[in-house]
């Protein structure tokens, strides 16, 4: 698998493309349609699905607009769909203006438990916190963790949302401190880092 990192709108999401052959998974679709669609066209890649660490639309505005061109599911937890139902709401509120996105049209939801697509297979953690319904996905070959906002490097999710929990993001940061320190963090936001590296934050909670 090879992964590939794209830094897309105004809050600069990690939007992720994890290759295996010609097929492509997004982690975090963004909220660029236009750039990705251009760039699975242009590199050839067959989107095999979309899958969100959670339901932000900075983290997935592009789905529906996706979803207008490519057959392909957003995989979410369903703890986060009303994330996906007041998309352009919850955008306005952060942005100051309406994107005017277009809502995803085929939702399907996700549980804690080993995922495969195609050949890509992984661990998907659910790691509620920063929204209810957010998840970390691990690969355990490549020795991999796409965090979302749970963890970042040098920081962890904001939990001052209304329906965020600061609780939960302790116990969701304890979880993910048990897999191997060597784990290497590709977060929703900034540069990656690692376990070990981060564990100091166990510190601070």
């Amino acid at each position: 698998m090879r992964i590939v990192k794209y830094s897309l709108g105004q809050l600069q999401a990690n939007c992720y493309f994890l290759i295996d052959g010609q097929n492509c998974l997004i982690v975090d679709p963004a909220d660029d349609a236009s750039f990705i669609l251009e760039e699975l066209q242009r590199q050839h890649f067959n989107l095999v699905g979309m899958l969100a660490t959670h339901g932000h639309f900075d983290h997935i505005g592009a789905v529906g607009e996706i979803q207008l061109s490519l057959n392909v599911p957003l995989y979410i937890f369903k703890e986060d769909q009303f994330l996906t139902d007041r998309l352009n709401e919850t955008a306005k509120y952060f942005l100051g203006f309406d994107p005017h996105f277009v809502r995803p049209s085929k939702i399907k939801y996700l549980d804690s438990a080993k995922f495969r697509i195609e050949n890509l297979e992984f661990r998907i953690i659910k790691t509620p916190g920063h929204t209810p319904g957010s998840c970390s996905l691990y690969f355990a070959e490549e020795n991999a963790l796409f965090t979302g906002d749970t963890l970042f490097k040098e920081g962890i999710g904001r939990t001052d949302l209304s329906y965020s929990s600061k609780d939960d993001l302790k116990k969701s940061l304890k979880k993910i401190f048990k897999l191997p320190k060597g784990t290497v963090i590709y977060p929703g936001h900034g540069e990656e880092s690692s376990l070990q590296e981060e564990e100091k934050i166990l510190t601070t909670l």
